[in-house]
């Protein structure tokens, strides 16, 4: 594993900001990307290691109780330039119901359409041996190749140690794997995750995966749009593998709506939320605007952290949209 760090500047990301014209505008702050790159011997081993007897031994990895950071001192906001949206990709072959139900507690998802292509677990292994799982979400991006999950399931932010076998499985539903296992090629999040040591309104995080069968993993099962400095304040909806057993015991696709709020419980926060809370395992899952009958929207963060009867989402801001500049051109 090669570990590196990148300062992104505005002129940086604007000869980055995707030739094809994936996103539509370049971030005006800069922004420092840490990141971790994985070797194809480390893939494929990656790719051994999660037998179904690991994939079922994985614990799900607990999201802090509460919202992390510094209290009683403002946290620097996260800057906020023009909106950048990039736009959904429909995925070969998917088919949905049209409906679904309101679901403001944690309800299995059985509306089908691009959310249950795109939708998927992470597995990865600590330093100590230990396995874990969290959730993720295809985004579309100019490599085809991307997902959004949280910092905290790429990472370990109180001591910097990036965690490794790392994989995704979209579509994941009992045991399955209907379209493949990616190995991350890469690992990349705001080095602010870090320096603060945990601070929840940058935990967000991009990886880079590779193929399955030669073919990428946005042509295999499609991507959400992804949508930087977006409105606050939408009815939004959130998706994750929950761990309780009124969950499904993290083998099924749960889903909860709301409309956001801020988070006013702790000093500094940039972050948003819903009165609607998945539990371990749900953490890195895709919180979704303008989100459709297709089963079709933009992401605009990921679950996070969760207090009392609320789970929260980073704002994407500049900094993440550095951050997914730097992912997609991986």
């Amino acid at each position: 594993m090669r570990r590196t760090a990148a300062y992104l500047g505005a002129l940086t990301l604007a000869a980055t900001a995707w030739a094809a014209g994936t996103a539509n505008a370049a971030p005006h702050a800069p922004a420092v990307v840490d990141s971790a790159s994985f070797s194809a011997a480390q893939q494929n081993a990656a790719l051994r290691f999660w037998t179904t007897e690991r994939l079922r031994a994985a614990k799900d990895l607990p999201a802090p109780a509460q919202p992390t950071g510094v209290t009683g001192e403002t946290v620097a906001p996260q800057t906020a330039g023009p909106e950048v949206t990039v736009p959904p990709v429909t995925a070969p072959g998917a088919s949905a119901t049209g409906e679904f139900a309101a679901a403001s507690s944690p309800t299995a998802w059985t509306g089908g359409g691009l959310i249950s292509t795109t939708a998927g677990k992470v597995f990865f292994q600590n330093a100590t041996g230990g396995t874990y799982t969290c959730s993720a979400t295809v985004g579309n991006s100019n490599n085809k190749s991307v997902v959004l999950t949280a910092g905290h399931c790429v990472v370990n932010a109180s001591t910097g140690e990036v965690y490794k076998n790392w994989v995704f499985i979209p579509g994941y539903a009992n045991g399955s794997r209907p379209f493949g296992t990616f190995t991350a090629r890469s690992l990349l999040f705001d080095s602010d995750y870090v320096s603060s040591a945990g601070n929840a309104n940058w935990d967000f995080a991009f990886a880079v995966v590779g193929t399955v069968n030669n073919r990428t993993l946005v042509d295999t099962v499609g991507a959400q749009g992804v949508a930087f400095n977006s409105p606050n304040g939408q009815h939004v909806h959130s998706f994750g593998y929950g761990g309780s057993s009124a969950e499904g015991s993290g083998e099924r696709l749960n889903h909860c709506e709301g409309n956001e709020f801020i988070d006013s419980g702790r000093v500094g926060s940039t972050m948003w939320g819903i009165d609607c809370v998945q539990t371990g395992g749900s953490s890195g899952g895709g919180f979704l605007s303008g989100f459709d009958s297709s089963g079709a929207g933009y992401l605009i963060g990921n679950i996070s952290v969760s207090s009392g009867s609320n789970e929260y989402h980073p704002v994407l801001g500049d900094e993440a949209l550095g951050v997914y500049n730097q992912a997609g051109s991986a």
